[in-house]
């Protein structure tokens, strides 16, 4: 019988803001990992009231306060190799090469769950400001026996299409 499952929340791109409805989604992960975009200083030190957090910086992340926070980072989680970057753009091929497990990134503010060539991509999408119609979401990566996988949870459900403008019918 192997280890219990590790539990690790990811979030990203939430620009400032913290949704007390995203902390609640992420209660309960042994680990928060947050992908960039962080958007204001004491972002990440709230998401460590609820865990242990690993955090980068991207591209709206400036000032003296941004500069803690690397651009990418490559760590352990529950024995497999896990690479942050804010833009999967900017993933290097050599660090595919290096034999990460999960490449976890942001920016796009589309959540998705992707396997490629045995290696999980996930993007949380944005816990921030509402984008587009897009939902609010945040992520859980679950790590079992060396194996990974991860679900998207909805926060905020995404907005509903607007009526104003339209025309009654005849």
């Amino acid at each position: 019988m192997g280890a219990a499952p590790l539990r690790i929340g990811v979030i990203s791109d939430t620009h400032g803001l913290l949704r007390p409805e995203a902390l609640e989604r992420l209660r309960g992960v042994d680990r928060i990992l947050h992908a960039g975009d962080i958007g204001a200083p004491g972002i990440v030190e709230a998401l460590g009231t609820v865990a242990p957090v690993t955090a980068i910086r991207g591209n709206v992340d400036r000032g003296a306060w941004a500069a803690a926070y690397p651009e990418t980072e490559l760590l352990q989680v529950g024995g497999l190799a896990v690479h942050l970057v804010h833009a999967v753009q900017d993933l290097g091929p050599e660090v595919l090469a290096r034999g990460v497990d999960v490449v976890v990134s942001g920016h796009s503010h589309r959540a998705s769950v992707e396997t490629r060539r045995g290696t999980l991509f996930l993007n949380p999408g944005s816990a921030g400001p509402r984008r587009f119609r897009l939902p609010v979401t945040v992520a859980i990566l679950t790590v079992t026996d060396g194996q990974a996988s991860a679900e998207i949870a909805e926060v905020v459900p995404p907005a509903a299409p607007s009526t104003s403008g339209s025309r009654p019918r005849r």
